[in-house]
């Protein structure tokens, strides 16, 4: 897995985890509002970007590498994930909380989509146009990806493989908190588009009852692009959790 990291090397460790579709480039207007202080850590996630020539095959595999990659950076740290990501981070937390000293989750489903496997079918025969520039830049504009960007989401989407893009998908349609998810002690932030879909909102609630020392926040104006829409806001927002202190047992 391709990992790039910046800032201080003894500094306060922070993940960051992308969606799916996109790679590590999508953190790139967050990270030039952070603090130099910090130590950031960026992963393109297995299918994807950098990582394309790693099939992404569960959410399992992808935590348990990401649990590697933080014992090698000295663990715990604040993980910050969006979408995709931000599922992988309620995973990660639940699974190994040793490593994970907060989180921000951001715009995650957690309610599993009903007949995901007729979405599925029709994502398979129509995995070619991620291929094609003309349908990528159209996706672009419904994820909220800066012109600045542009040429890297095409490249990554049409770097995706089919096998990438259906597992990933099929894992984030699918996706349910670990029960263990109720028991994490660490401070959790969740944020959610006050544009987003029902579905997304109504599991950024359920996200909250199951951990109810989480802080629930809807981000106004926002769909599903809280890091690009609003990157300035959401480094505020995470530096400021980096004060809190583990919830006790």
């Amino acid at each position: 897995m391709h990992v790039e990291t910046f800032g201080a090397r003894d500094g306060h460790r922070v993940l960051l985890l992308h969606g799916g579709g996109v790679a590590g480039w999508m953190w790139e207007p967050l990270r030039a509002h952070l603090g130099e202080s910090l130590r950031v850590i960026v992963p393109d996630l297995p299918g994807h970007g950098r990582s394309a020539d790693e099939t992404y095959v569960s959410h399992t595999a992808t935590t348990a590498a990401l649990a590697r990659l933080l014992v090698d950076e000295g663990s715990p740290a604040t993980v910050v994930g969006f979408s995709l990501g931000a599922q992988l981070t309620v995973q990660f937390a639940a699974q190994c909380p040793e490593h994970v000293r907060n989180v921000v989750v951001i715009s995650a489903q957690a309610t599993p989509m009903r007949a995901s496997r007729p979405t599925l079918a029709l994502l398979g025969a129509t995995a070619g146009l991620a291929k094609r520039r003309w349908f990528a830049r159209m996706q672009a504009r419904q994820l909220f990806i800066p012109n600045e960007l542009l040429d890297d989401y095409v490249g990554t989407s049409a770097g995706i493989s089919r096998e990438s893009l259906l597992r990933s998908v099929e894992q984030n349609l699918r996706f349910t908190p670990p029960a263990t998810w109720r028991s994490y002690p660490g401070a959790a932030s969740i944020l959610v588009g006050g544009k987003e879909r029902s579905l997304i909102k109504r599991s950024a609630v359920a996200l909250h009852a199951a951990l109810p020392h989480s802080d629930l926040r809807v981000v106004d104006g926002c769909g599903h692009g809280i890091p690009l829409q609003r990157p300035a806001w959401l480094a505020r927002h995470i530096e400021a959790t980096l004060g809190d202190q583990p919830h006790p047992a």
